[in-house]
């Protein structure tokens, strides 16, 4: 992968007002108002409380049609409403939905990472969107996104090759029955400034055709010190009803976004430091440029139903991306001989890394079949899938370039050296996977759950100057059993087995590996899960029990040998968890949250023995989400809302000789929605982080190096939305 996240070796915008928050308030105001006088027209609307619950299905879980509630396997889905409440800008932004979820390298201005049940999801491996695999290596909007889904541990018959975390989904705005004009302005504390409109409806003489079209820009000028930038989209969604059985589905969305990225900090020698200025960012000299993502992307669907009990579907999907990717770059301590941290005194190398006109392209297309038949008095809902896909990433010599010493206050000025002297990595990857899943109804409470995936894949690499070529070919299948039971109306016990895949090669540095370019045979996890699911109009909840065995390669301590070493397994990992959540709406009360503990150990190393029974860096042992929403009577609209996020402590290093404390962080919101001129209108005012608190946020160890990253500070966020 060509960024910035990689061992170095060492060698020789627009102004806003000064006071931007009372201005884009006034706006606001302006904007509801128009040309008429508000306060005597305004009527107060009915109150309308925004179902949490689970939605009727989930399109990530391979099952077509049958809802979330019946599903043998753990999720959440994040509903437009959840994302645009909470002012998320980025996936890493919707971990505060799910105790299950945490982060794993989220750098500001960078593209995101999530750790699922303990494991790093593979950002080319466990994304989808619209049910296509996708690369997550850019930076992603979510503001033409009707939900983002996550599934929760291995996803062996949803995906080829993936971690064993889980997989995201992202699924787009669709057309709407109903005319949609809403506009959407939100500014913070900084002054960054959002304009976003959401138009949708159909037409057609029989109402046949429909459109969803979204476009947004902001300008980007967060707390944190140099990570100004902007961002744009423009999307637009359509659909065909050519006749009452077929339906014709079209998509496609460009983006942009320029942003510099915030360095991690790191271990002062052996010394954990205590929580830094959140604002200060490391990646300050005056020669630091802007990483720069741009993406096009798009499907296309055709839905044909042949009669009451089956259907057929026909989707092709294609992303197209471009990177480039710049920072001035700390990393180690060759004073000190570590390269996994920084000085004693507080100082670091510097390097001058660039990556640009990154270009990566993947184009996706499956044909799936669905429909039920009867066997006797036995109902089987099947489905059968083929789905190609074809992955082209080209790259170009890189810098990488050592040009001096910085300090953690970001004091010191170095020189630039763009020179390109790396050379980088083209990968290429062909891939056809055959699927079949049956859930078989043997009466109206109990079921069985069938699935397996058959993958064939072909990879290739090789250097940007030619050399080291490798090449491989692997065929995994990967199956998956559950039965579930209804207990009684609105409880289900669900107990599953499951097996997921990784394709792993040695990093190709012939220094490094004595066996570079090689691929490993496939990484086979397991995965068992038992819970029970329940719930009715008010009330709906899960509680899940899992452990997955993962095996584990020496890949990462090869990193750090500074010799020849051979790369292969060397034991696994085994997380153990359970996970408990719930969502409850009565009366004026809304309440959310999840609570999740890990029991995850290294086991059976036998050339890092003493990591046996050590828990995986940058995975607390405990974590808590939690909402709530009040609806004041006195002041019908008025809400106040309220967030919870605690996550335990976690380890550093892989020995677990330095250990991250836990923190807590509480979030507070007021809304108002009210109607102006018959125009339906919403009023926040949140605040983040409302105690300001300074603490560690996560601790991620990546190629062989140690980061921390401090938690945002206090965040003033005010939007408004009017729908038309």
């Amino acid at each position: 992968m060509a960024n910035h996240h990689v061992i170095p070796k060492k060698s020789g915008k627009p102004k806003w007002p000064a006071a931007p928050v009372p201005r884009a308030l006034a706006a606001m105001v302006l904007i509801a108002a128009g040309s008429s006088s508000y306060a005597q027209d305004a009527t107060l609307p009915a109150i309308t409380v925004t179902d949490q619950s689970t939605p009727k299905q989930i399109d990530i879980s391979g099952f077509g049609d049958v809802p979330l509630r019946e599903l043998p396997l753990s999720a959440t889905v994040i509903d437009n409403q959840q994302i645009q409440a909470s002012g998320a800008r980025r996936l890493a932004d919707l971990a505060q939905f799910d105790s299950s979820v945490t982060d794993a390298y989220n750098s500001a201005g960078y593209w995101d990472y999530l750790t699922v049940r303990g494991f790093v999801l593979d950002n080319r491996f466990n994304y989808r969107r619209e049910g296509l695999p996708i690369s997550a290596e850019t930076s992603i909007p979510l503001d033409n996104k009707e939900r983002v889904e996550i599934l929760r541990g291995t996803s062996g018959i949803q995906a080829g090759t993936s971690a064993p975390g889980g997989l995201v989904n992202y699924v787009v705005k669709r057309p709407t029955a109903q005319d949609l004009r809403e506009v959407r302005v939100e500014t913070t504390s900084r002054g960054s400034l959002l304009g976003a409109i959401d138009l949708g409806g159909r037409f057609g003489s029989e109402q046949q055709f429909g459109y969803r079209l979204n476009v947004a820009a902001e300008n980007l000028k967060p707390l944190v010190h140099n990570l100004d930038g902007n961002r744009k989209l423009l999307s637009l969604a359509a659909d065909w009803r050519i006749t009452r059985d077929s339906i014709l589905e079209a998509e496609i969305e460009y983006s942009r976004k320029t942003q510099p990225s915030q360095n991690g900090y790191s271990l002062l020698g052996n010394v954990l430091p205590q929580p830094v200025d959140p604002r200060i960012n490391l990646n300050n000299q005056p020669w630091s440029q802007p990483s720069e993502f741009g993406a096009l992307t798009g499907t296309l669907r055709f839905t044909q139903s042949l009669n009451a009990d089956w259907r057929w579907s026909a989707q092709l999907g294609q992303q197209r991306l471009k990177t480039d990717d710049r920072l001035a770059y700390a990393f180690g301590c060759s004073a000190e001989g570590n390269y996994d941290r920084y000085c004693s005194d507080g100082t670091f190398d510097f390097y001058d890394f660039r990556s640009e006109n990154e270009r990566r392209t993947q184009t996706a297309g499956q044909i799936k079949v669905n429909g039920n038949v009867m066997t006797g008095g036995v109902k089987h809902e099947l489905g059968f899938g083929i789905l190609q896909s074809r992955v082209r990433n080209r790259f170009q010599d890189q810098a990488y370039n050592y040009v001096g010493t910085g300090n953690v206050l970001g004091t010191a000025i170095v020189p630039a050296d763009p020179t390109l002297t790396d050379a980088s990595t083209n990968r290429d990857e062909k891939s056809t996977e055959l699927t079949l899943q049956d859930a078989i109804r043997w009466n109206d409470q109990f079921t069985t759950w069938l699935g397996v995936r058959h993958t064939r894949l072909d990879r290739g690499s090789v250097r940007t100057d030619g050399s080291r070529p490798t090449q491989y070919d692997q065929s995994v299948t990967t199956p998956w059993v559950a039965a579930s039971y209804a207990v009684q109306p609105g409880l289900l016990a669900y107990a599953s087995w499951g097996k997921g895949i990784e394709s792993q090669v040695v990093p190709n540095k012939i220094s490094q590996y004595a066996n570079a370019g090689e691929a490993l045979p496939a990484l086979a996890s397991k995965q068992w899960e038992f819970g029970f699911k329940g719930g009715d109009n008010a009330l709906n909840w899960q509680v899940a029990y899992f452990n997955i065995s993962r095996p584990m390669t020496n890949i990462d301590t090869c990193n750090n040998s500074g010799a020849d070493c051979t790369g292969q397994y060397d034991g696994r990992a085994v997380h153990r968890g359970l996970e408990a959540n719930a969502q409850w709406n009565t009366g004026p009360w809304r309440l959310a949250g999840g609570v999740t503990f890990i029991d995850a150990k290294r086991r059976d190393s036998t050339l890092s023995p003493s990591l046996n029974g050590e828990h995986p860096t940058n995975v607390p042992s405990q974590v808590v989400r939690a909402q709530v929403g009040y609806r004041i009577a006195a002041v019908p609209g008025l809400e106040v809302q309220g967030q919870l996020s605690h996550e335990g402590r976690r380890n550093v290093l892989p020995d677990g000789s330095i250990r991250l404390p836990g923190w807590t962080r509480f979030d507070a919101a007021l809304r108002y929605d009210t109607r102006l001129n018959n125009v339906n209108t919403s009023w926040t005012i949140a605040v983040e982080n409302v105690a300001d608190k300074r603490y560690w946020k996560e601790s991620p160890y990546q190629f062989g190096h140690v980061y921390l990253f401090p938690g945002a500070p206090r965040t003033l966020r005010l939007a408004f939305t009017a729908s038309l």
